[in-house]
């Protein structure tokens, strides 16, 4: 059932399909996935990070992760540098380029943002973002 009367986990569902594909579109002309655009945006919030750490934080897998860095370093938006300890770990922080397409990707961001929000007053968007956290926290936590 769509709508209003619809199942809570389909409308959620069908609201992340249609804004995954929106934020898709944007980001297509900066050769961009949401993705790479994740991963970006956690190699800026956390620098240093480990593949595995990354595809964590990411919630992406292992697997995908290591497609997105190998294509984020050839198109020098990243660079690895061995652990200080662990020499084998790599880790990955962006480079000026990376940062400058993560800032291009951003407005895309900040756009479909300001579309999702439009009409909705401050107070209620405060809501909707912490009732759209607890649910992640709880459903992450007890599975």
């Amino acid at each position: 059932m769509r709508g209003e009367q619809g199942y809570l986990a389909y409308l959620l569902r069908q609201a992340q399909a249609a804004t995954r594909l929106t934020l898709e579109r944007s980001l297509s002309g900066l050769g961009v996935t949401p993705p790479q655009f994740v991963v970006l945006t956690m190699l800026r919030a956390y620098p240093g990070l480990s593949g595995a750490d990354l595809a964590r934080v990411a919630l992406l897998t292992p697997q995908t992760v290591g497609v997105i860095i190998r294509n984020l370093e050839r198109d020098g938006a990243i660079r690895k540098t061995p652990h200080p300890v662990h020499g084998r770990v790599l880790q990955w922080t962006l480079t000026r380029r990376g940062a400058v397409l993560l800032g291009q990707c951003r407005r895309h961001a900040n756009a479909l943002e300001q579309r999702l929000m439009a009409g909705v007053p401050p107070r209620e968007q405060l809501t909707v973002r912490r009732w759209l956290s607890k649910i992640a926290a709880d459903l992450q936590q007890n599975g």
